[in-house]
């Protein structure tokens, strides 16, 4: 899979996951809530690890910068 996204796009999914995580371990969230949010914090960590996002392929987007 080709690459699309940047280092500060790769940082704020992880951020945004971390922040998720959080809010659940805390007890903010929980039920239904928390399972969806924990669902896409793994996307977003798993999109993050591999440097592309399967979403950004159909409009040619790319946060990555010229390479």
């Amino acid at each position: 899979m080709k690459k699309n996204m940047g280092t500060i796009d790769r940082t704020l999914r992880v951020l945004l996951a971390v922040a998720a995580g959080v809010l659940w371990y805390t007890g903010v969230i929980s039920g239904t809530v928390a399972i969806v949010l924990g669902v896409i914090s793994v996307i977003l960590i798993a999109t993050s690890l591999v440097g592309s996002c399967p979403l950004y392929l159909p409009f040619g987007l790319s946060t990555r910068g010229k390479q």
